[in-house]
């Protein structure tokens, strides 16, 4: 089999008219040929950091989604389905992910639970990541959140490092803001990447003592707008990613258009592709092709460098997408799910007032990042939302078991009415939700129960909600359908007033306490500065 079009090369730094002979799956021969072809032939993308349950979708789904953007394989950190139900989440994900042609390289999980500050539905012990270590579907130990952890020499953190060092496999990291003698002791230890850096400067520090950054383009963290020069000054150590992409950003782009967006800002073409190509394979050691002969035929192409829309996405030989088709099908997998809870009453969420200052957590736009703020309520036996300061009532219920919610307040949302709630919600997956008024609220979580997880927007009788029935954070459906349902539910919290650009992603995202600075467990309101429960009540 032959393909001609203008081959990228990214090794010798040259565009050329090529033919490409195709044998068994792997190229076989790349010789130039006279001139006359439209469309450019480059490496497949490769996303270097992705959840691949923040986009609500099984792999199989999620393949055929990534497939039409040119992306042919995924470095998937496990990490969100594992803290769910454990090592079997992720033996479901391999094992779904072999349904489809697309690439998944998956990480060992290092953090399950994230924290003991919460309750979750798995653990993945020093037995189970050395178990998992040893699968060569396993390529690296996840992201390292407890950073805390492995400065401090942590035994069972340091022992989940050895284990990875010893199979002779990466380490990520995860240490947002980290820096001086604490960061040199995490970097130290092994640990090879971090993907959340903010700024230039916490990237340079970062590089400077032999990390690789995964510049972060998501639904809610997006990052490269603040790190791109690092394409004009340390190309070799960056790479592309999302970490948490949710369906309707998907159905959209992926990272071909960040790559084509970089191009057109006039970012070399070279440096900029190899970022989300040879960079990732080479640092993990993925099986992936990178247009050389001898390499698996893994390519794609394209229209243009400068727009990056895919005409065709082919893998180990085989043409798996063209002009709007996927070539594949995918047999959707059984459900299991890990979801034991009780409906709320209005009762369970009321919080009395004792005529003191109150910590509320100040949540932003597009920010993982939180702030806390000091508020003193007002007159009154209880404390409420008040929607003309913003502050809303926001609880987090274990989903594992009947407990009490924690309560807290947060600004920032903007909501004028209503009520909306999810059992996506980093990183143990517990129900969360935020609300106007308490009936909303209990409205809201009890139809994420009664479906045993899944997303809901209440406001009085008008109720809508969108059921994930694998682990309570993905369902088996399409990203077209998924996509549409979130959309539709994501645009009635925004006519409730809220102002967030992604209000469930961000929803999400307040639970994660590895994440300074104020966020809230199921066992409260916890300081990630401080990494340790704090009262609501200041005096």
């Amino acid at each position: 089999m032959q393909i001609s079009g203008i081959l990228v090369d990214v090794f010798k730094k040259k565009i050329i008219s090529s033919s490409i002979s195709i044998s068994r799956g792997r190229i076989k021969k790349i010789k130039q040929i006279r001139g006359g072809q439209k469309n450019f032939i480059l490496p497949g993308f490769i996303d270097s950091h992705i959840h691949i349950e923040s986009s609500m979708l099984t792999p199989g789904s999620f393949a055929r989604a990534i497939v039409p953007h040119g992306t042919i394989g995924v470095v998937s950190d496990p990490h969100e389905i594992a803290n769910v139900l454990g090592i079997n989440g992720v033996n479901f994900m391999i094992r779904d992910s072999k349904k489809v042609p697309t690439k998944f390289w998956f990480g060992a999980p290092s953090c399950v639970p994230a924290t003991n500050f919460e309750t979750s539905g798995g653990k993945i012990g020093i037995a189970d990541t050395e178990k998992l270590l040893q699968k060569d579907e396993i390529k690296y130990l996840s992201e390292m959140m407890n950073y805390p952890g492995v400065i401090n020499q942590d035994p069972e953190v340091m022992q989940k490092i050895k284990t990875a060092q010893k199979a002779g496999k990466k380490i990520d990291g995860h240490a947002p803001g980290l820096s001086g003698e604490g960061l040199r002791k995490y970097v130290e230890s092994g640990i090879s990447t971090d993907h959340e850096c903010s700024t230039i400067e916490e990237a340079r520090e970062k590089i400077s003592l032999g990390m690789k950054i995964l510049i972060r383009e998501g639904s809610s963290a997006r990052n490269l707008e603040a790190l791109k020069y690092l394409f004009k000054t340390n190309p070799e150590e960056v790479m592309l990613c999302s970490d948490d992409l949710h369906p309707e950003m998907l159905q959209k782009r992926h990272i071909n258009k960040l790559v084509a967006n970089l191009i057109n800002e006039g970012y070399d073409i070279y440096d900029v592709i190899r970022s989300a190509t040879v960079n990732p394979v080479m640092h993990y050691g993925l099986e992936a092709g990178l247009l050389r002969k001898g390499d698996p035929a893994d390519f794609i192409i394209v229209d243009s460098l400068e727009e990056m829309n895919v005409i065709e996405t082919w893998i180990n030989g085989k043409k798996i997408y063209e002009r709007g088709k996927v070539l594949f099908d995918y047999k959707k997998p059984r459900t299991l799910n890990y979801f034991n809870c009780s409906p709320l009453s209005a009762q369970d969420i009321m919080v009395k007032n004792n005529n003191t200052g109150i910590r509320i957590i100040r949540a932003y736009d597009g920010e993982l990042l939180t702030k806390g703020e000091i508020e003193k309520p007002g007159k009154g036996n209880t404390i409420e939302a008040s929607v003309e300061k913003d502050i809303l009532k926001i609880i987090v219920k274990d989903r594992y078991k009947d407990s009490n919610p924690a309560i807290g307040f947060i600004r920032g949302f903007g909501l004028k009415a209503g009520a909306f709630a999810s059992s996506v919600a980093h990183d143990s997956h517990n129900i969360i939700a935020i609300g106007t008024n308490d009936k909303d609220i209990i409205s809201a979580v009890n139809e994420v129960i009664k479906f045993k997880g899944g997303m809901a927007v209440a406001a009085g009788k008008d109720v809508d909600t969108m059921a994930l029935d694998i682990a309570g954070i993905m369902t088996t459906e399409s990203c077209k359908e998924v996509a549409s349902k979130y959309e539709l539910l994501s645009e009635k919290v925004r006519r409730l007033g809220c102002s967030m650009s992604a209000p469930f992603m961000t929803l999400s995202f307040m639970a994660l306490l590895v994440i300074p600075e104020l966020k809230l467990s199921d066992k409260g309101l916890f300081d990630g500065k401080k990494f340790c429960h704090v009262p609501l009540y200041t005096g």
